[in-house]
């Protein structure tokens, strides 16, 4: 079955070639697609479009249909377009012509912009619980860690001091970066676009503030060309955000491949969190956390597809839109997961006691030294090149750390500072 039939079998390769993956990538969507249909039917009967038996069956019917998403026997049989024909063909099935109204005043078009905007909307929470979870164990590990030093790099050569509670909660930090973020995205899509039809409204007197309080948007798209314009312009706006979260994940994954390696010796992880080589008996590989790291940065890369895609389409709906689906509820699926292992390693990480007297850290301190030179009357540039030649001379003795004071340093991490910020996002 399809919406769009008038009696006539299309070319079965055009078929395949325009339905795709429809099938597969709508099972995602089923459960929003039967929300959204609910809301229409009650409307529907409420505005006398319909009865109010009808309506009623119409429920009926669908709330079946939910039962089957919940349970997982929802399927989506070969001779279906997609989930909006399959919905709509069960619903005939059982109520014959009633089952026929459910389209009525709406078009594929708004059921497939709200079905999106609702799954969009549930999943941007979920991920948002994701990174709570995942900022509650970055900054109880900074806690908990928060005077063990950690060598500071720039240029990947040794810097300056730093301590693990340091490194735990600028990620955590971060994080509320990419929350403001996921916040704007939110209410990008809590705007209800049904109504909008195929994207210029409908002769029919719908009440569309009945659907938008049963679906619990925010708001409406008003205008139902803006409406239809969303389509697109969401996605463009979600793979944006989802990639600054997954840039501040694929950067602590990497941090985490780096100081897990012999040569820096920083961390350890449980032995059933790696893996082995299938020669070298030695190894303990941080397969997952390169894993993280490539799959966001394949995230990264999505917010350039959604712009290709859509960057001179004009307004109305056009077929390309097809395409934004399936990488689009990809990504999220795969933010989803990945904040989720990420925790769950994260949470077992193991600090090694660092031998700060190791001779690779001997110039570790050296602006400990230049600053205690001024604490004693010398300026800043005579006591940096007092520094500097004794370390040309080979003279240069460490002397012990100075303890760093200020907000957001090692000795005043402000651990509470930032979770009340978190806490307003």
């Amino acid at each position: 079955m399809k919406l769009w039939e008038k009696g006539f079998e299309i070319d079965k390769q055009i078929e395949q070639f325009t339905v795709g993956n429809d099938r597969e990538i709508d099972l995602h969507i089923a459960k929003y697609d039967i929300a959204a249909s609910l809301a229409h039917a009650k409307m529907l009967g409420k505005t006398g479009i319909i009865s109010q038996t009808e309506s009623e069956q119409l429920q009926e019917g669908l709330l079946a249909l939910a039962k089957q998403v919940d349970s997982k026997t929802f399927v989506i049989e070969a001779q279906y377009e997609d989930v909006h024909s399959k919905i709509e063909a069960e619903l005939i099935q059982k109520y014959g012509d009633v089952g026929k109204k459910i389209h009525t005043a709406r078009s594929r078009n708004d059921q497939v912009l709200v079905a999106l905007q609702l799954y969009y909307k549930e999943n941007l929470l979920a991920i948002k619980t994701l990174t709570k979870s995942f900022f509650e164990t970055l900054l109880n590990l900074a806690e908990t860690h928060k005077d063990t030093l950690l060598p500071g790099y720039t240029h990947l050569q040794v810097a300056m001091p730093s301590s693990f509670g340091l490194w735990f909660s600028a990620y955590a930090e971060v994080l509320i970066d990419d929350v403001q973020l996921l916040n704007a995205a939110l209410r990008t899509v809590d705007q209800n676009p049904l109504g909008s039809a195929a994207g210029y409204g409908s002769s029919f007197s719908i009440d569309r503030e009945f659907t938008t309080k049963e679906m619990g948007f925010q708001t409406l798209k008003y205008n139902v060309v803006a409406a239809q314009m969303g389509r697109g312009k969401n996605e463009r706006t979600l793979a944006a955000v989802l990639g600054s979260l997954a840039n501040t994940l694929s950067r602590f994954a990497m941090d985490i491949c780096l100081y897990l390696s012999q040569n820096f010796g920083f961390i350890s992880f449980p032995d059933t969190l790696t893996t082995g080589s299938s020669i070298m008996p030695h190894k303990k590989n941080p397969d997952v956390f390169e894993l993280i790291r490539g799959k966001c940065n394949k995230i990264q890369a999505l917010q350039t597809e959604m712009i290709l895609i859509t960057n001179n389409l004009p307004s109305g709906y056009h077929r390309d839109f097809q395409l934004l689906k399936e990488n689009m509820i990809g990504a999220i699926e795969e933010m989803k997961a990945t904040l989720s292992i990420f925790n769950h390693c994260m949470q077992q990480i193991q600090v090694v006691d660092i031998d700060m007297n190791d001779e690779k850290y001997k110039y570790l301190f050296t602006v400990d030294a230049i600053n205690s030179l001024v604490e004693s009357g010398t300026s800043f540039r005579e006591a940096y090149k007092k520094v500097g030649t004794q370390i040309e001379e080979g003279t240069y003795r460490s002397g012990p750390p100075k303890k760093h004071t200020h907000m957001g340093s090692t000795g005043n991490l402000c651990l509470q500072e930032i979770r009340r910020k978190w806490d307003k996002v």
